[in-house]
């Protein structure tokens, strides 16, 4: 008998262990090494209505004259310093590069009220205004830093992502362009917005084998649990962005990266003269922003190597011309 429960005690002592060895490889992320930044970071505060919000604003070393703003939003259950680690510091060091702001700002409890009119976090239960409290931060940097109100750009990554679209569905007037990484507009029955229709130029990045935004369309939850409603697909959300901005037709196709394991293609449309949209389609990618000083959790799926996500994004709203950003 003793030896009996010896062995189950065993067993089990070594079931832990493997349980506790499997999650250290497959949940956590890793900074593979910290960047070299000239530029200071400023941790605070802003008081919305009876809530105060925090956020991170990066300012290079030499700003420009008058500088973009990016913006970048965080995914579900984490903040804004979390973000700048997630993607590496790579938009820092691009604003570093061009003189450019950045603003992590923080969502409420960890998320973002973004459309989707199934999600069950308190941002969305309590209706928070997270589009006046963007747009509010917009207009303050835009009087304290002298920010260029025809350059402000919004990029955010999955629940980041969703909040992005939002902000071009009912606030275009603040921003320029968006850029949504692994994320897709939602389906009819599953948006909550009342958007205003206006042309904006916008990019989608999604991988083909995301684990939890599918690529091809349907129901959105963190690996079965956190039920988000249903999405449409990468290519039905970005034709749709075309459609709103009146670019028809078939898009021109490059590539990226070469073939391989992952590996990532862009459409482009933008022959008619609006605000152009663009997929960025990572085949074999997971629900991440490809780049290459950070390792993602094992269990968000795999990378392109040879992707630079921010930048890319980057590339995407400098290389807007004027003509482009309004129709």
């Amino acid at each position: 008998m003793r030896l009996a429960i010896r062995i189950v005690q065993t067993l089990i002592a070594l079931l832990v262990l493997a349980l506790l060895v499997g999650g250290w490889w497959y949940v956590p992320g890793e900074l593979k090494r910290q960047p070299v930044l000239t530029g200071s970071s400023e941790d605070a505060s802003v008081r919305q209505g009876e809530r105060r919000r925090s956020y991170v604003l990066y300012v290079p070393q030499k700003v420009a004259e008058r500088p973009a703003l990016l913006v970048v939003l965080h995914s579900s259950q984490s903040n804004g310093e979390h973000m700048r680690s997630d993607s590496g510091y790579r938009f820092d060091a691009l604003a570093d590069r061009d003189g450019f702001l950045v603003l992590y700002p923080d969502g409420f409890e960890g998320h973002w009220n973004d459309c989707r009119r199934a999600a069950s976090y308190s941002a969305r239960r309590l209706n928070i205004d997270d589009v006046g409290f963007l747009s509010g931060m917009i207009e303050r940097l835009q009087r304290e830093r002298g920010v260029n109100p025809a350059q402000v750009f919004v990029t955010g990554y999955s629940n980041g992502g969703q909040m992005a679209l939002r902000m071009a569905a009912e606030a275009p007037d603040k921003v320029a362009g968006i850029a949504a990484v692994a994320a897709s507009l939602p389906s009819a029955d599953n948006d909550a917005c009342r958007s205003a229709g206006q042309p904006k130029a916008a990019l989608l990045m999604n991988g083909t084998r995301d684990p939890i935004n599918p690529y091809a369309g349907g129901r959105v939850t963190l690996f079965g649990f956190g039920d988000r409603g249903n999405v449409l697909s990468a290519e039905d959300s970005a034709l749709a962005l075309a459609q709103r901005n009146g670019q028809g037709g078939e898009p021109s196709v490059d590539r990226l990266t070469q073939p391989g394991p992952v590996w990532t293609q862009r459409q482009r449309w933008a022959a008619n003269g609006g605000p152009p949209v663009e997929l960025v389609t990572v085949f074999g990618g997971g629900h991440l922003l490809s780049q290459s000083l950070y390792r993602p959790p094992r269990m968000l799926g795999r990378g392109d190597p040879q992707l630079d996500a921010p930048a890319e994004i980057w590339r995407f709203f400098s290389d807007l011309s004027p003509n482009e950003l309004v129709r």
